[in-house]
């Protein structure tokens, strides 16, 4: 199936090419994407609308985060992502809790990569979602995650944070594996806030990156 315009640029926010306070430029785009100008001027005015997108002057560019939006947006995601794993643990099928194990194994390999990691880090959390069995969260949580599209960096950019995150996986897994959702819940929140406290000392250019 075709995708649209706006999954397309939907799609070059979350993959980092087109990044907070970036200028998207209708002529540019329908050149780009190969499609007219009005699907794209549809699609731009609807990311307009969504807040994946701000004005700047006649400009649209690319939103970013500010710390009270970045804190709301975390508490979010920490009470959703662990409702997903305690649900995973009730419901995720052996073959996907495999998958799971397998990400987790693969994922070490990107380790001094932190933008492939963090394609990886998405994909992971995604499966949990999937492995929830409940359509209705996975659509809150896509539009969560949409929305950490939005942020500059990533937090596994931090030395020493990728393995600690992997660890934390490993631990999620375990618990999924294990059926213990009230572990999986906890485990997964921790996870979050980790990842949480991260980014703020890395937006506070507290830690460096790697």
């Amino acid at each position: 199936m075709q995708k649209d315009a706006y999954t397309l640029i939907l799609e070059a926010i979350d993959e980092g090419i087109y990044r907070p306070g970036d200028r998207l430029v209708e002529s540019e785009l329908a050149e780009r994407l190969g499609v007219s100008r009005t699907p794209v001027r549809e699609a731009l005015q609807r990311l307009e609308t969504q807040s994946m997108l701000a004005r700047d002057g006649r400009s649209l560019i690319v939103a970013s985060l500010d710390h009270n939006q970045l804190a709301e947006l975390y508490v979010v995601r920490a009470e959703l992502e662990a409702l997903a794993a305690r649900l995973a643990a009730k419901h995720a099928t052996p073959e996907e809790i495999r998958v799971l194990d397998d990400m987790v194994s693969e994922d070490r390999s990107y380790m001094q990569d932190p933008e492939a990691l963090s394609r990886a880090n998405r994909r992971f959390h995604k499966q949990i979602h999937l492995a929830s069995h409940n359509r209705y969260l996975v659509q809150q949580l896509d539009l969560v995650h949409r929305s950490m599209a939005l942020l500059a960096t990533t937090s596994l950019s931090v030395e020493g944070r990728g393995e600690t995150a992997l660890a934390e996986h490993q631990a999620i897994v375990d618990a999924i594996k294990d059926g213990n959702a009230e572990a999986a819940q906890a485990t997964l929140r921790t996870h979050i806030s980790r990842a949480f406290e991260t980014r703020l000392k890395l937006d506070a250019g507290a830690v460096t990156k790697t």
